[in-house]
């Protein structure tokens, strides 16, 4: 089969096409014939620090987590799949798990669930990663329908779900965006939109919670920005993040009384812990996607598998606003 190999870490000339053994069915897995991978940060994060990072894979590595395809093959224990299903996960590209960016891929039953019936294959390869991590964030923060929400960074990744899943939920939903496209995605997706470069912390908390704070934020930027985080939650509030590699001072969260929950998705699948809770979340967010109530924005641009590096040039650069994806199949 056709794979997307890297033999050394690097920038975007590590990627090699190469020829590789098609994977053959174990148990409790399945072969999938991939369709259409996406590139998330963490793919090029790896590709650029590889050892640094404690589940980078070995080389020489094929990369991708998120994907959709076709069930080509059924492992031993396997029921719930057949061939030729449609299915889509995030189940490899890291630690000992080969990835998508490849013609064919095995997949532990644990890390997929079929499709959403109403998505192509490109569209549906752009949620897994993001859907999990938005929905993890927002059920550890407790979120109900009463609470008013704000999500940072509502038109990226992650938080262009999370907002539509918040306002699934029946919160009401606000997400700061920094540009017109930006702005005018997040109002389209269904949430009161905020110019951070143009409103003040205080001045939003002040006109949308009349000073009171939000009850749950999402903050898909973190770092220092968990600082206007805390400032925006109410007492007692709850914060999720998916950036929490920062040194700050929490006394602000200490005088709210305010719980943070940090969310990394990976874990499942470097540690092989819990790993049918995300296929849980998947048929969940299949579901939901099938209501009509979460869609996937993806970038104009789209890659072939040959054009790999383009595509991680172009998700590296901001350039576009969704998620980038790469077409596999022919």
């Amino acid at each position: 089969m056709k794979a997307m190999t890297i033999n050394k870490f690097g920038g975007i000339d590590v990627f090699e096409m190469a020829e590789l053994p098609k994977p053959q069915p174990k148990p409790g897995h399945v072969v999938v014939r991939v369709a259409a991978s996406s590139v998330n940060p963490v793919d090029y994060k790896i590709r650029e620090l590889g050892e640094a990072l404690p589940f980078s894979p070995s080389l020489p590595a094929v990369l991708g987590m998120d994907f959709a395809g076709t069930v080509e093959a059924v492992g031993e224990g396997v029921s719930e799949y057949q061939e030729g299903d449609q299915v889509y996960g995030c189940a490899g590209g890291l630690g000992d798990l080969p990835g998508s960016l490849a013609e064919y891929m095995l997949a532990d039953k644990n890390l997929i669930a079929h499709k959403p019936n109403n998505l192509s294959m490109a569209e549906a390869a752009a949620l897994p990663l993001v859907s999990i991590t938005a929905y993890e964030g927002l059920k550890r923060a407790h979120l109900t329908a009463e609470n008013k929400v704000l999500v940072h960074g509502g038109s990226g990744g992650v938080g262009h779900i999370a907002l539509q899943l918040a306002k699934y939920m029946g919160a009401e939903v606000y997400a700061t965006g920094g540009g017109e496209k930006q702005l005018a995605l997040i109002e389209e997706l269904g949430a009161k939109a905020i110019n951070y470069k143009t409103e003040s912390v205080a001045d939003y908390v002040q006109s949308y919670t009349s000073g009171k704070g939000f009850d749950v934020i999402y903050d898909s930027v973190g770092g220092q920005n968990l600082l206007n985080s805390m400032e925006a939650a109410a007492l007692n509030g709850e914060i999720a993040t998916t950036v929490a590699m920062a040194e700050l001072d929490l006394t602000l969260a200490h005088i709210k009384g305010l719980s943070l929950h940090v969310v990394f998705m990976l874990i499942p699948m470097i540690h092989n812990i819990g790993r049918e809770e995300h296929s849980a979340i998947l048929k969940n967010i299949a579901k939901i996607v099938e209501e009509g109530e979460l869609k996937p924005v993806l970038t104009e641009k789209q890659f072939s598998l040959e054009q790999t590096a383009q595509a991680h040039q172009y998700a590296e650069s901001g350039e576009g606003m969704g998620k980038v994806v790469i077409n596999i199949a022919k």
